[in-house]
Formats: C-alpha cells, structure tokens, sequence
C-alpha cells in the first residue's frame, strides 16, 4: 500500500519530500491510514482534527483517541471545535454543507499558519466512485462526471488509487487501530445509502464496477479538458464583468452551438441548477425584469441580457425629520442633503438637485427604496404616472432601476432621487422658503 501511494504522489507530482503537510485525521481508518503511509514516506506532517461536536461522546472520543495516536507517533496535532448544528442554522445549509465548509476554513488558516505546502486529506476510490454515482442520480453535467480530482488547489488526496478494503487491511496488517464513526453505519444520508446498499449490488452483478466506474471517469476527466477549452472562449464572448455584476448577451449566447449548456456552464457556479437553467432559457423571448433567484443570486432578464448579481436586497427606509435635516446615505453610497432657503428662486435644472416649495412638503419625509404601484406628477406635466412606467421609458437598466430611491411625504412622492420632482411641489413666486434636496 505504501508503494502504490508513493507511486500515485509521484505520478501526480502531489509532493516533494522537502514539503511541510496538514494532514486532516478524524481517527477514522482513511485518515489513519493516509498519515501513517505518509511518515511511512518521511514526509513532514502536522495533524489536524476537527470536532464537529454532533455525536456526543462519541466526538469526544474520536478526539481522544487522535491525541493518543499522534502522541505516540511524535506528530504535532491542531484540534479545531465547532458549534455545526448552530453554523449550519445561522447560514441556511445542510450539517454536511455546515462541517465542509468549516473544515476546509479551518485547514487553510492553519495551512498559512504553519506556512504548509499543502493539506491532505483521505478521499479513496470509494469517495470517488459514491461521487460520481451521487452527481449522476441528481443530475449534473459533465464537471460532475470526473469523479474526484488528485489535487484541487491546496488540497491533494494521496489515497485515491486505493480502495476501503485495501485500506483496512493495511492498516491490520501493520497492527494499527482505528474509530468507526456510528452514522457510517446508518443509511440516512444519500452517501451512505450509495456505500450500504447500491454499491454493494453493483458490486454483485459486476465485481469490477468500482474499477470501470473509476476509469470511466478518468476518460471524462480528460474529455472535459477539451469541453471546458471550448466553454472558456465562448464565456469570452458572451459574459461581461462589470461594477461587480454579471452580463450575459443574449445574442452571442444564442450563437453558440449550444446555448443552454453554456448557460448552465456559467450559472452553475453561482447556484442554478439545471431545471432553472431551463426555465432562464424559455424566458429568452420574455418581456424584461423577469428574475430567477439561486441562493444567493438574482439573475435578471434585461431587453438583450441577463444581469446576475448578489441576492442582497434591502429593505431601506428611513425617516427624516427636517427640524434636524440629518443627511442620508443611500444603498449605493451617495449622499442626500437637505437644505432650507428663503424666498423664491428660479428652479435648479440638476438631475442631482430637486428645488421644493417647503411649505407644501411639510415638517418630516422619508427616503426609501421604490416600490411597484409608486406614482407621481412629472415635473412639467399634468398628470400622473407609475414610476415603473417612467424608468422603462427613461431605458433605466436592471441595476439603475433596482437601486433607485424616492423621497415621499404622507401624502405623495416628491422626487425621484437623481432624476426627477414631482410638479405638485415646485417652487413658484408664492413659494416662501425652498427645500433645496442634492444628492452625490
């Protein structure tokens, strides 16, 4: 087993024997494995294990039993506790999406600390293939296919040539104990239904199919070199970076040879699932402002593209009192002042500033995002109009018309910050004290 690893480290060019490793261990027989093969090598290893804190005792004493093995094996040894159950609570996501995620956090601030090369971990063949098998059962595309990777950025996975018998029986055979984590033996989680049940009947209809699973997705690994070749230069042609959001042209995108796969190429990433892709894909022909939303994303459809940005709406509203006339900062970091002046003036013709009859505003306002149903008077017109109607018609862009703020009374909207007033409060030679408004 040594052998086999060393020569897969080497294939790989995983690591040189100059490099300091993070070794995540949970006392399981993989990570077991993986450090002892490791100093069997004469690599230079810290260990590092992670209390997830879900099973009780039996956490406790995982953690028990990897001090006694590093002790005995004269191996520095980092132990991270979490809270996962709160985690996975706080940010909206599953136990499994709560401990990988502090896991892999954890392993790269300790990787910096110790100035590591890289982190290794105990992924097997077995992993690869439930992976694979996993990925295809809930659909995917070809990334999906490729099985697990021997090296992802700081992580490398010096196991994977070997299967979890061979594991165990290495481990018999140079007398090393090991844990068993009791959920490895229930079948509640996909994975492990994957590992107890469909595999094992696989595995009776064809013994080799671990094997032919694996080089399967070997032969998938290297087709989808030339697949994500051809992906990247179609992004260059149909994806724009800008101020932070995403731009997809729906022209060029239609060009492709296939549009959809691009699509779900590019929106993958950020949360979309194939069935929405699709959805995004009928609506091509749709009117503007349609949206789909990922977990974190708003993907909007605007004239000839989508915009995706970040699902960070707000709920901004705040209460002015202009006793006091305390500037505002709006959502996208401008600044709204409010200013009283004596007398009539002639009106200021500044989109960024809006000239009001202060008598006919009142004592106090409120700023806010805009909402659909808001109408005004246009200054210079009669009558009234939805809001939504005048930004369509001033081609306001999905950003633009997502950030816009209005500021209203109790009775009407005044102004449409940066745009334009509403002429029932204009300033004439009535007007006794002006309300000057500026935004910038």
């Amino acid at each position: 087993m040594e052998k086999k690893v060393k020569e897969y480290i080497e294939k790989n060019n995983l690591l040189q024997k100059k490099d300091l490793i993070l070794v995540g261990i949970s006392g399981g027989a993989d990570s077991v494995a993986l450090l002892r093969i490791l100093l069997s090598a004469g690599y230079n290893c810290v260990a590092v294990h992670c209390n997830f804190h879900l099973r009780g005792e039996e956490s406790n004493r995982d953690q028990m039993f990897v001090e006694h093995l590093c002790a005995s094996l004269g191996v520095k040894l980092e132990i991270c506790h979490y809270d996962t159950n709160k985690y996975a609570s706080d940010n909206k996501i599953s136990i499994e999406m709560a401990a990988r995620e502090l896991r892999y956090a954890d392993f790269e601030r300790l990787r910096k600390e110790y100035g590591a090369t890289c982190i290794a971990v105990a992924h097997h063949r077995d992993d690869s293939v439930e992976t694979l098998l996993m990925n295809l059962m809930r659909g995917t595309g070809i990334r999906g296919l490729t099985g697990i990777k021997p090296k992802n950025g700081n992580i490398i996975r010096p196991l994977l040539p070997l299967q979890r018998l061979e594991i165990e029986e290495y481990l018999k055979s140079i007398g090393q104990d090991y844990v068993t984590d009791s959920t490895n033996l229930e079948a509640d989680y996909t994975r492990n239904k994957i590992r107890l049940h469909l595999l094992p009947l696989m595995r009776a209809i064809n013994p080799n199919s671990d094997k032919s699973i694996e080089s399967t997705a070997l032969h998938l690994q290297q087709a989808y070199l030339i697949y994500n070749d051809a992906v990247q230069k179609a992004f260059a042609n149909v994806v724009k970076q800008e101020d932070g959001n995403l731009y997809i042209n729906i022209d060029a995108l239609l060009s492709t040879p296939s549009p959809s796969t691009i699509l779900f190429e590019i929106l993958s990433v950020y949360g979309y699932n194939e069935q929405q892709v699709n959805s995004i894909m009928e609506s091509l022909n749709s009117e503007s402002g349609k949206r789909f939303a990922s977990n974190s994303y708003l993907l909007y459809k605007d004239r000839n593209r989508f915009v995706l940005m970040q699902n960070n709406e707000i709920d901004f509203c705040v209460d002015v009192d202009l006793s006091k006339a305390d500037n505002v900062i709006l959502p996208d970091g401008r600044t709204l002042r409010f200013e009283f002046r004596e007398g009539s003036a002639e009106i200021n013709k500044s989109k960024s500033i809006a000239t009001l009859d202060a008598d006919k505003v009142g004592e106090s306002l409120i700023v806010r995002l805009w909402r659909q149903g808001d109408n005004f008077v246009p200054f210079g017109m009669k009558g009234k109009k939805l809001l939504s109607d005048y930004m369509t018609d001033r081609k306001f862009n999905i950003t633009k018309k997502r950030n816009q703020c209005v500021v209203c009374n109790d009775c009407a909207l005044i102004w449409v910050v940066g745009e334009r007033s509403d002429d029932r409060y204009r300033v004439s030679n009535e007007t006794i004290r002006q309300l000057v408004i500026s935004v910038n």
